[in-house]
C-alpha cells in the first residue's frame, strides 16, 4: 500500500511576499508546512536573488495555476552600469566593464524599444532547456550556452529613479516569459554600455500585490498564536480570486453534481447562459457555481457545458 498523504483539506491561495535568498519551491514547501495542507504550488517562478509576490496555491486552487502563468507582472529592478556579469545579476562574475554611463534622458529614449512585442534571448543561466538539459547546469559546468531567442511582450516600462549615474530603477510591466535580466543586459548593450540586475522585487502577479501580501516570519509567527490554524486560515484567498477576469454562470445542486461526475450539462435551461457566454466571447469558458462555490471550470459547445477542471469540494462547500 502507499503511503497516505498527509495534510488538511484547505483550498485558496496565499499572498506571499518571498524573502530574497529563498527559491521558490522552497518557499512553496514552508507555506505548505506552516498551513499543514495536502497539496501545494506557485504561480509563476521567481529568482532566489529576487523578492516579493509569489501566489501560492492550496489544495483545489493548484487546478488554477494554469490561469496565473499568463497573469500580468509588474517588476522594480535596480539596474548596475557598467559591469557585466556572467548570471547578469549581482551572483555572478563580472566579464566585461565600461566607463560609460547613460544619462536619464537617453534612458528615457531607449525604454520604447524594449516595449511591445520584441524578441528575447534567456540568460545563459536560465531554466530554459538546451538539448534537454537545464542552461544553468551547462553554464555552471563552463560550458558555452546558445539560445535561441523568443517572442515576449513588454506591456510599459517606467524610469522610476536615476539619481545616480552608475545605477537607475525601473518599473516594468509585461507577460509571463520576460527575462528581466535579459532586458537589463539588451538594454545596456542599445545604449553602449554594460549592466546587471543589482536588485529585483516583484511587486504584483494578476489580481496579487504588496497590499495584502503576507510574508513568511508573519506566517510563521501567526502559526503559534492559535493551535488550530484560524490565525492563518484568514489570511488564505478564495479560489476564485484568480476566475475573476472568467465568466460565472450558476447551476443548480443536480446540475452541479452532473458536473462534479464529468458529464456535461445542457445550457438552454439556464436563464443566465446567454449572457454569460457574450461575456466569455470566443473562449466560450466560464466556472459553474452553486451557492457561490466554484465546482468546475467549464467550455461551451453545441449548446452544452462540458467541464475541463471538476474542483473537489464537498457539495456545500469547502472545509
Amino acid at each position: 500500500m502507499g503511503r497516505k498523504t498527509r495534510g488538511r483539506e484547505i483550498s485558496g491561495w496565499v499572498n506571499l511576499d518571498k524573502p530574497r535568498e529563498l527559491g521558490s519551491t522552497p518557499a512553496v514547501a514552508a507555506v505548505r508546512r506552516m498551513f499543514n495542507a495536502k497539496k501545494a504550488g506557485h504561480a509563476g517562478t521567481l529568482d532566489p536573488l529576487a523578492s516579493g509576490i509569489l501566489p501560492v496555491a492550496l489544495g483545489e486552487a493548484t487546478k488554477t495555476v494554469q490561469f496565473m502563468q499568463a497573469a500580468q507582472k509588474v517588476y522594480e529592478v535596480t539596474l548596475c552600469w557598467g559591469a557585466a556579469t556572467q548570471t547578469d545579476d549581482a551572483e555572478g562574475d563580472i566579464i566585461e566593464t565600461s566607463d560609460h554611463r547613460p544619462s536619464a534622458e537617453d534612458i528615457g529614449a531607449a525604454l520604447p524599444h524594449f516595449t511591445g512585442d520584441i524578441m528575447q534571448i534567456p540568460p545563459a543561466f536560465s531554466a530554459v532547456r538546451k538539448d534537454g538539459v537545464r542552461a544553468y547546469k551547462l553554464a555552471r559546468a563552463g560550458k558555452k550556452v546558445t539560445l535561441a531567442p523568443r517572442q515576449v511582450h513588454i506591456n510599459e516600462i517606467i524610469l522610476a529613479d536615476s539619481a545616480s549615474p552608475d545605477s537607475c530603477t525601473l518599473q516594468v510591466v509585461c507577460g509571463k516569459g520576460v527575462y528581466i535580466r535579459s532586458l537589463a543586459r539588451d538594454l545596456a548593450l542599445y545604449l553602449g554600455t554594460f549592466a546587471h540586475v543589482a536588485a529585483l522585487r516583484r511587486t504584483r502577479v494578476g489580481p496579487f500585490d504588496e497590499k495584502n501580501a503576507i510574508g513568511l516570519e508573519k506566517l510563521e509567527t501567526l502559526r503559534h498564536i492559535v493551535p488550530d490554524l484560524a490565525a492563518l486560515d484568514a489570511h488564505v484567498l478564495p479560489l476564485m480570486t484568480v476566475l475573476d477576469d472568467i465568466p460565472a454562470l450558476a447551476v443548480s445542486v443536480e446540475q452541479a453534481s452532473r458536473i462534479r461526475q464529468g458529464q456535461a450539462i445542457s445550457l438552454v435551461d439556464l436563464s443566465d447562459h446567454r449572457a454569460a457566454m457574450a461575456d466569455a466571447g470566443t473562449t466560450a469558458q466560464f466556472v459553474a457555481v452553486h451557492d457561490d462555490m466554484p465546482v468546475a471550470i467549464c467550455t461551451c459547445k453545441d449548446a452544452a457545458a462540458h467541464p475541463v477542471r471538476v474542483f473537489n469540494f464537498p457539495p456545500h462547500g469547502a472545509e
